[in-house]
């Protein structure tokens, strides 16, 4: 398939031994006791990453250098941007970063999201709002989106449902779309993304998307095949360019994913929009 056709799969856990080092001791009940996942729990090349990409049409994953929760606090762990950098360094036309966010950082955590966008090359920004029960209209995340748009990148974070991860740390689901109207209102010149579908709330993330041009709706992390449908007849229409595709890797399988899309029947032009034009223009890599 011609690279101008490739999807961009927008949301990535890197899955390499290096990486799989660095997290808890809750991801493999999580991954294959509550969202039945198939992942290898000893982690995989990111040449097999690649291979696996390439099979679904996947030409390019922006790798998530997540911040779960605060250091130190059960279950939580902050995945170094480096590992996610030199992954990025290795394969950098089919890579690239997202720098994760933690809020009780501070502007010590302000300053690191500036080095890593500056001169990591990350992209765009990450964050789990639920980890640190803290709601995206929380003072404490204002500087960080103040500093997004000072580097004009794109900022995701989880809305919806969260779920257990650890059972010492359970997480409350703190994310409604419904906050990002607070953010959309008072930093129309943000650009938020809400991921995870917005699931159970759905059609509020579709009405924050709709309602706000900043704001944009990303489909990880929950299989095609369970969406609303209403999630489905806005990328299919009046929604078609404020979604884009994404997978939450490997919660969900690069090619079932985008089998269970294609069984959708997209019009064309709104499929490659999704599944790519989308996140081009999202993030600026037609820039490059």
């Amino acid at each position: 398939m011609s690279a101008e056709y490739l999807a961009i799969d927008a949301v990535v856990n890197i899955w390499t031994p290096e990486a799989i080092s660095h997290r808890p001791d809750w991801t493999d009940e999580f991954f294959i006791g509550k969202v039945k996942g198939s992942h290898d729990s000893r982690g995989i090349s990111l040449e097999a990453m690649i291979a696996q990409m390439d099979s679904a049409g996947i030409g390019r994953a922006f790798l998530v250098a997540a911040k779960t929760g605060r250091p130190g606090l059960p279950g939580s762990y902050h995945m170094p941007p480096e590992v996610v950098a030199d992954a990025v360094a290795a394969y950098p036309d089919r890579f690239s970063g997202l720098i994760g966010l933690d809020p009780y950082q501070g502007m010590d955590g302000v300053r690191a999201l500036e080095e890593a966008v500056t001169n990591m090359g990350f992209i765009g920004a990450h964050m789990y709002p639920h980890w640190y029960e803290l709601a995206p209209n929380a003072a404490k995340w204002y500087p960080f989106y103040t500093k997004c748009i000072e580097l004009d990148i794109p900022v995701q974070m989880q809305v919806g449902q969260s779920l257990i991860y650890s059972r010492e740390q359970r997480c409350r689901s703190v994310g409604r779309p419904i906050y990002l109207d607070d953010i959309a209102c008072d930093l129309p010149e943000l650009k938020l993304i809400g991921t995870h579908v917005g699931i159970p709330w759905a059609d509020e993330m579709i009405a924050m998307a709709w309602k706000h041009e900043n704001v944009y709706l990303c489909t990880d992390a929950h299989s095609p095949k369970y969406w609303p449908e209403s999630v489905v007849k806005y990328i299919n229409s009046y929604g078609q360019n404020k979604a884009i595709f994404g997978s939450d890797f490997p919660v969900l399988q690069f090619k079932r994913t985008v089998d269970e899309i294609d069984a959708f029947g997209l019009k064309p032009e709104a499929r490659r929009k999704f599944m790519r034009d989308n996140a081009i223009r999202l993030y600026g890599l037609d820039q490059e």
